[in-house]
């Protein structure tokens, strides 16, 4: 009878298995139906956003995203059916259902009866940053340029002259006017075109700017007509393109310059480009008059400090040595401000003079005067740091944060006790070379604002002058290269390489550089799929290695054997299933493995002792080794998210990690949630984002992104029942954002008690808890009261049962 019960059982479980493949067929026909929604959808987006100005409504943008995170799971779910047996695979019947009624929600959603998009009204943009004109001369081509724009006859307009002449500063002025003036265009469009010029390109700039899609479209002539369809919509537009290079024919990209249309302004250093772009107007800008650049130095010098008669003769010298260069006067007046001891300012002109000796071209003699303000840093290290990031390409807007871990990496910044206290540190380096004028602070609005910090051109020539000679690097960033450099070109005293930003998609085998200097070598953002075995056998000095953005499917043995190696980044490298053995790599401080597609943990890593930063969030990864994390005591920064079932965050392991100042992780269980959290009591890291549940963890709440100690609970159980005892979620103390998602054992907000002790609790959000039937209770006893003092923002969102929002017990 017992065999007959188990055949029974097999029977059963065999049956709910058939069931279950059926059950899977018909999600995935269900899914089928739900992409083609999504396929009509995203077509009738980019034929309304780009012809009609119009803009998606948020409910779609929010729809989108959903598709998205159900493809990404049902995907998920398939490949876990086919590695699971018999009695795995019954245990999944209900997720598919779970799944199924998602599916068939989001097609019914698709409707959208309200339409998919909304009048955009667009603004003519913002103004951007500039410094005020200087000189008569610079307001008379202000003014020539203004009364061309007025005439209709009048279609382009270039602007030409030397480097560091001020081309860029008149166009900007000439932007902020439009912008300024209701009555002249109705759209202002800006975009730098830079010596990395290629059609694409610019079709994508343009694109970007007129929030065009074209990553469908690879085709130059079908890009091209869509881009000239959105601009000619935009009727009375002017659009702006700084820092052209080289001539090109309008109509390949897209550009429709017309009468009561398209008007087109370009900024050069070649009067020949002006010609061979058909400008109509051509105007010269030429240098500041000796009393002009006077007046500038002046002004930038500062009034800090009262200069003496004898001072202020050697500093009209100084300033005669600018050429009348804005730029030059700029930044050599910024490197003296503050100085008023004559001898530093006869030093100083001294300098100039000597260095300049047997320059005829004016160009070269004003890299002679950018040299002096690199010269006057005075600190070895903030002169590696600004030489570091002539390593980006042309133009390139760099996040200050990523930069300063860079800096980190290099160590530019000495190692201090905290990760705050280095980037502190960091930001005092940047603030100085934006004092001195090396460096320019702007700010990237694209797609969340951030602080940058960007190479004037002439700046970036200058310190790639510097570069070719010592410290010796070598930079092709962002230039179209298709094949990585000849081995000739890997010279042996080469300290830094940077080939960041191209199309490089193989480096041959027979290719293995002897390099034995080299520290750097930077191959992010390129189409590389495999990397030989011989390419790092001769690196053996290599302390920082990039390989991020990339396609790469595996990594060489060599690599392994890189013992000097500091940081090894692979950040979104998501077809590296296996890293080589990192256990001779000791002196690793920073690895990056954030979206690559391994699924276990590299071997080895017990034994990276001295690693700081850790970013473990690969979305294939199943399992973390027991005991692992406890032997990287020095950790500071560490990322770790649930990204399958098996994969469990142990609270207690991440407890031992006292020198943590960020954390991001996700827990599968409320026990080791707990336990982390309790750690917390006797001090824990400043920015933490704790989540709890089974999600996507790609997909959390934008608004989080504005605190430091954040809790996200999606899907999961807050109450729970074990070894006869009864856990409840407990929340940390210092908690200041509180997001709370279908988790429906929830009531009431009293329901955690553990809230009563968040006094910094700033923000909560709660939705789709279909249990939650009040948010906050009144009890007669005050003790229990929760007061929620500091809270600022509350949102409920599809909460089907709310009644009250204050129920009296």
């Amino acid at each position: 009878m017992a065999k007959l019960g188990k055949i029974i059982d097999m029977g059963e479980q065999l049956c709910y298995c058939n069931s279950l493949d059926e059950k899977m067929q018909k999600l995935k026909r269900k899914l089928e139906d739900l992409s083609c929604r999504e396929a009509d959808i995203n077509k009738e987006l980019e034929y309304a956003e780009s012809l009609y100005l119009k803009k998606r409504r948020q409910q779609v943008e929010n729809w989108l995203k959903n598709v998205e995170r159900i493809n990404r799971q049902v995907h998920s779910l398939e490949q876990t059916l086919e590695e699971r047996r018999l009695l795995g695979r019954v245990q999944l019947w209900k997720r598919v259902e779970e799944l199924t009624g998602e599916v068939t929600q989001l097609v019914d959603q698709g409707r959208f009866p309200g339409g998919l998009t909304f009048e955009a009204h667009e603004t003519k943009g913002d103004a951007l940053l500039t410094t005020k004109l200087v000189g008569q001369t610079f307001q008379t081509n202000m003014d020539k340029i203004w009364t061309c724009l007025m005439q209709d006859e009048v279609l382009i307009i270039g602007i030409y002259g030397m480097g560091g002449v001020g081309k860029t500063t008149l166009v900007t002025h000439i932007h902020n006017k439009l912008i300024e003036n209701p009555n002249t265009f109705d759209h202002v469009f800006w975009v730098t075109v830079s010596q990395d010029f290629s059609i694409h390109k610019l079709q994508n700039d343009i694109a970007k700017i007129l929030h065009l899609d074209l990553s469908n479209v690879d085709d130059e002539k079908k890009r091209a007509a869509k881009l000239a369809q959105a601009l000619m919509r935009r009727q009375q537009s002017v659009l702006i393109l700084d820092d052209v290079w080289n001539h090109f024919v309008l109509e390949k990209v897209g550009i429709p310059v017309r009468v009561n249309g398209c008007k087109l302004i370009l900024t050069t250093r070649s009067l020949d480009v002006c010609r061979r772009m058909g400008c109509q107007v051509k105007i010269k800008v030429e240098p500041l008059s000796k009393e002009e650049a006077w007046s500038l130095f002046l002004e930038k010098v500062g009034n800090e400090i009262s200069l003496s008669p004898e001072v202020k003769d050697i500093a009209r010298s100084i300033a005669k040595e600018c050429a009348g260069l804005p730029l030059a006067i700029t930044v050599l007046a910024g490197s003296m401000r503050g100085v008023d001891d004559i001898c530093e300012w006869r030093n100083a002109l001294e300098i100039l003079k000597e260095s300049k000796l047997g320059q005829d071209d004016m160009e070269t003699e004003v890299f002679q005067v950018l040299r002096f303000s690199y010269w006057s840093l005075n600190d070895s290290k903030v002169q590696h740091c600004f030489l570091y990031c002539s390593l980006y390409p042309e133009d390139c807007k760099i996040k200050r944060e990523e930069l300063i871990e860079r800096f980190i990496d290099e160590g530019f910044v000495d190692r201090m006790k905290s990760r705050q206290v280095e980037f502190d540190r960091g930001h005092t380096i940047l603030n100085k070379l934006e004092n001195s004028c090396l460096l320019e602070g702007i700010i990237d609005n694209f797609p969340n604002e951030k602080k940058c910090v960007k190479m004037r051109d002439l700046v970036r020539d200058m310190a790639l002058q510097i570069v070719i000679v010592s410290p010796r690097f070598m930079v092709e960033a962002g230039v179209g290269l298709e094949d990585i450099p000849d081995e000739e070109k890997w010279t042996k005293d080469l300290e830094k390489v940077s080939l960041m930003h191209n199309k490089i998609s193989d480096i041959p085998s027979s290719l293995s550089p002897r390099c034995p200097k080299l520290s750097t070598l930077m191959l992010q953002h390129n189409s590389l799929r495999r990397i030989p075995d011989s390419f790092f056998v001769h690196m053996h000095g290599l302390e920082v290695l990039d390989l991020s953005y990339n396609g790469i499917e595996y990594l060489p043995n060599s690599l392994s054997h890189l013992e000097n190696l500091t940081s090894l980044l692979l950040r979104e490298c998501d077809k590296i299933e296996h890293v080589p053995s990192l256990a001779k790599l000791s002196a690793l401080r920073r690895l990056d493995l954030w979206h690559t597609g391994i699924s276990e943990v590299p071997n080895g890593m017990e034994m990276l002792v001295n690693l700081r930063y850790l970013d473990l969030y690969a979305p294939n990864l199943k399992m973390l080794p027991v005991g692992t994390f406890t032997k990287l005591s020095h950790l500071q920064y560490f990322v770790v998210y649930r990204s399958s079932e098996t994969l469990k965050v142990n609270g207690e392991e991440v407890a031992h990690l006292k020198r943590l100042e960020t954390f991001s992780g996700q827990f599968s269980e409320l026990q080791n949630f707990n336990a982390y959290v309790k750690s917390l009591k006797v001090g824990g890291p400043s920015n933490y984002l704790l989540q709890m549940g089974l999600d996507d963890p790609d997909v959390t709440p934008i608004e989080c992104d504005t605190f430091d100690k954040r809790v996200i609970l999606k899907r999961c159980i807050l109450i729970t029942s074990r070894g006869g005892g009864e856990y409840s979620l407990l929340l940390p103390e210092d908690i200041e954002f509180l997001y709370i998602q279908e988790c429906n054992d929830l009531r009431s907000l009293c329901g955690i008690s553990s809230l009563k002790n968040a006094n910094n609790l700033k923000a909560c959000v709660i939705k789709k808890c279909n249990r939650v039937e009040h948010v906050l209770s009144h009890y007669s006893s005050p003790s229990s009261i929760l007061t929620l003092q500091s809270l600022e923002t509350l949102q409920l969102a599809f909460l089907q049962n709310l009644s009250d929002f204050i129920r009296c017990c």
